[in-house]
């Protein structure tokens, strides 16, 4: 399960895990203008886990999910 909120910069999207015996916790992506950040908090450590993309590197990523096993290079097409 996902939602998904817009906020005054960003765009929110909370990935909620609902399968299994072994739940982690929620995960928030957000994302902004120049860069893509996913947080989680950590039960260990009672502390929060943030993770910078630069907007590329979520392109890559979400590019990623959908490829098998090698290694790529997403060239940027030009538009006229």
């Amino acid at each position: 399960m996902f939602t998904i909120e817009h906020e005054f910069d960003s765009t929110v999207i909370t990935l909620v895990d609902e399968g299994g015996p072994h739940l982690t916790d929620d995960v928030a992506v957000n994302v902004f203008e120049d860069c893509v950040t996913l947080e989680q908090h950590d039960t260990v450590t009672d502390r929060l886990q943030r993770i910078t993309l630069s907007l590329r590197q979520a392109s890559d990523l979400a590019a990623a999910l959908n490829l098998p096993e090698g290694s790529y290079r997403i060239e940027k097409r030009e538009t006229s």
